[in-house]
């Protein structure tokens, strides 16, 4: 496995400021690269996740079992195709878009199993539970079908918790 991207968000409004519910629903799903192979800057893993990353929902989202979102890098191509031919307009997702703390490429949801015990550099992690997409991602995706997909695929990535934190950069194994 190779960690690909480090990223993470600010909560805000989902729908953005000019749509009528934009201060009832806040979500932090929007992630942006802050480590990349290119630019691989050092970020800081506490046991809440990565420093500088917000989540909107503390009752579904972050906390100690929640601490990091994991997502293959390999699905990226099933969610651009799925998206053009729903949305009908070209998409191409970048690192974070899934909502992900690490984007990563060598490890799939059936290689993953709860309870497993994963090192990135000196780091240390256990996989808590795959993800349990909800309406957000549905938004995100700007398709209805988003969640449904995910879970239908298998394609939904992991959640981790930190159990030695420290710092990574992108590319580290």
């Amino acid at each position: 496995m190779r960690l690909l991207s480090i990223s993470l968000g600010k909560a805000g409004p989902l729908f953005g400021l000019n749509h009528p519910d934009y201060s009832s629903v806040a979500s932090a799903i929007h992630k942006k690269p802050v480590s990349t192979l290119s630019q691989a800057s050092p970020v800081e893993i506490k046991p809440l996740g990565v420093v500088g990353d917000e989540q909107a929902d503390l009752s579904v989202h972050g906390g100690l079992e929640k601490a990091i979102y994991v997502y293959p890098m390999e699905h990226y191509a099933f969610w651009n195709e799925l998206l053009t031919r729903e949305t009908k307009q070209v998409v191409n997702l970048q690192h974070g878009s899934v909502g992900e703390n690490f984007t990563i490429e060598g490890l799939l949801e059936d290689e993953v199993f709860v309870g497993d015990k994963m090192s990135i550099g000196d780091l240390e992690f256990t996989v808590a539970k795959l993800r349990e997409p909800c309406f957000k991602f549905n938004a995100t995706m700007k398709y209805k079908g988003a969640a449904k997909a995910m879970l239908q695929s298998g394609k939904s990535g992991w959640y981790l918790r930190v159990t030695k934190p420290g710092t990574l950069t992108a590319g580290v194994p």
